[in-house]
């Protein structure tokens, strides 16, 4: 029997000794008992007439033998089979645990790492196929990716639709409030709750092709006339010139333009005056109230920055 083992665990070392035929503290009375009698009868077999100890003796071989196909048989005697050996190794085990555990609460040694209980390998493979041959899992993994696609273009479109309108300016007629390919963003919701102003940038579309979405700035509204004289806009025959600092240069003069603006419409031009093709030169003057589709908030591309 190892030192070791039984300094370890008394409890295990004493059921070393039960296979060794040892005593230990603690050993039940009936073992000892047992194994004495066994010693009487063999003391008493030397010390009788030879040959009636050669008949006790093989009377005791016999009763070992029977006493050791009975324990196998698992019947009731004093002998212990290996299955209940290893019972009682198991439950001592069970109890040194829960003594480690208690001298651990009461501080009496040092404290214990428990190793976790690991699942072996093949169980983990075994497992990992089981989820992956669950039902509908694939199939339930791609149904989550088509309703995050949906539901992001659901919102893209109802962005688009009622809130903000985007455009691209693919020409410089407003430099240099807004450069050539300038990407733009307008609400749609501003003119919901209010009516266009004069100055504003507005996304509108085009009277002479409805297809088109252009950008250009409010100058008349509605009920208004505007003249332009010597480079110069006039509002409803104002000796006062507009003030207009957002244009990148004076118009050149021209020939003098009057326009009045039918109600519910608007006169829009372009900041770079004098190179664009805006409400002066178009064949249809005016815009309609709900042809303007979003008032221009900012630019975000390529260079962000609030428009005015």
């Amino acid at each position: 029997m190892s030192e070791d083992r039984t300094n370890k665990d008394p409890l295990l070392g004493g059921l070393d000794g039960m296979r060794a035929g040892q005593h230990w503290a603690g050993e039940p009375d009936r073992l000892k008992q047992a194994e004495n009698g066994q010693a009487l009868a063999e003391n008493d077999t030397t010390a009788a007439d030879p040959a009636e100890a050669a008949e006790k003796n093989a009377e005791s071989f016999s009763a070992k033998e029977n006493t050791a196909a009975s324990g196998a048989a698992g019947t009731d005697t004093e002998a212990f089979s290996e299955k209940e050996i290893q019972t009682a190794e198991l439950e001592a085990q069970k109890i040194a645990q829960e003594l480690r555990r208690e001298a651990i609460k009461t501080g009496n040694t040092e404290k214990e790492t428990e190793v976790p209980h690991m699942e072996p390998v093949k169980s983990q493979k075994k497992n990992s196929r089981k989820q992956e041959e669950q039902p509908g899992g694939w199939k339930k993994e791609l149904l989550e990716w088509v309703k995050i696609i949906v539901s992001a273009a659901l919102i893209a479109f109802v962005l688009n639709t009622f809130i903000i309108a985007n455009s691209e300016v693919p020409s410089g007629s407003m430099e240099n409030t807004i450069m050539t390919g300038d990407r733009v963003i307008g609400s749609r919701l501003s003119y919901h709750f209010s009516d266009p102003k004069r100055g504003d940038i507005a996304i509108f579309r085009f009277p002479d092709d409805e297809s088109i979405y252009y950008v250009k700035r409010i100058i008349g509204l509605p009920g208004e006339t505007v003249d332009i004289i010597d480079g110069k806009v006039y509002i409803d025959g104002s000796d006062t010139p507009l003030d207009e600092p957002y244009i990148r240069e004076p118009m050149i003069p021209e020939a003098p333009m009057h326009f009045e603006v039918p109600e519910g419409c608007y006169f829009m031009m372009g900041d770079n005056r004098n190179y664009s093709m805006d409400a002066r030169r178009w064949e249809n003057t005016y815009v309609k109230r709900e042809k303007i589709i979003a008032k221009v908030l900012f630019r975000y591309f390529p260079k962000p920055g609030v428009l005015k």
